[in-house]
């Protein structure tokens, strides 16, 4: 068993728990409602520019000059491709400058953020392990709904983006590296990355559930049971 192999079984909970969600069914079978699919494009366009920044973090910490070109170029086509294919679901979803202007993170996706920048302090093996997920995952999901033929074009555009020979590509070049990575690392490293990874993962599928719920801090806030105060 590889090293990736191992942390996806250690996440297999979270991990199959995606491709059940509600929120991914309902983007494979067209009937997911625009409003909670609206929610998730804003919060996604804002995980993927901190995304980026991640991958720009792990260039820098590459040794070899192929890897530092190679990751800083995965950064680049962040920006260039999944924003950009964000952007073109700005209009159809009717997010404007207003929006995006007043944008708040919910707090699923402020913590996934604030846990990749965590795991971005340490070496290049828990960089990568905190951020495969987002292939990954995305990659499997894609797989899974592309015989599913949903009649809302923006959810046909995101099943062939994540099912495409491009993002696979990508998807494997990264889990040779984190394997590659793991094979040169201790086994505290090897722990850390582990842990990461299976963070991430569970960070995932709570992205899904974010998106379904349409998650704010208002609204987890009012989930709280109010406090009894007796006199």
């Amino acid at each position: 068993m590889t090293f990736t192999q191992e942390i996806k079984q250690a996440a297999q909970a979270y991990w199959d728990s995606s491709f059940t969600h509600p929120f991914v069914q309902g983007i494979g079978e067209g009937t997911l409602p625009l409003s909670k699919f609206r929610h998730y494009v804003m919060q996604d366009a804002y995980y993927l520019k901190h995304f980026a920044k991640i991958q720009a973090r792990a260039a820098s910490k590459a040794d070899e000059f192929a890897t530092i070109a190679t990751l800083a170029e995965h950064a680049t086509s962040t920006y260039e491709a999944e924003l950009s294919l964000h952007q073109s679901f700005f209009e159809p979803l009717g997010i404007t400058e207003a929006d995006l202007e007043a944008f708040e993170p919910a707090p699923t996706a402020y913590a996934y953020v604030s846990h990749m920048h965590h795991a971005s302090e340490g070496t290049l093996g828990e960089t990568i392990a905190a951020i495969l997920p987002c292939y990954w995952l995305y990659y499997e999901v894609g797989q899974q709904l592309l015989t599913y033929t949903p009649e809302e074009k923006i959810y046909q555009q995101w099943i062939d983006t994540y099912s495409s020979e491009w993002f696979e590509k990508v998807v494997l070049e990264q889990i040779a590296r984190l394997d590659a990575l793991a094979e040169q690392a201790s086994p505290t490293e090897r722990e850390r990355m582990k842990r990461h990874f299976v963070t991430s993962c569970y960070y995932e599928l709570l992205f899904w559930h974010m998106g379904w719920t349409e998650e704010t801090f208002t609204s987890v806030y009012e989930t709280i049971p109010a406090r009894t105060v007796s006199s």
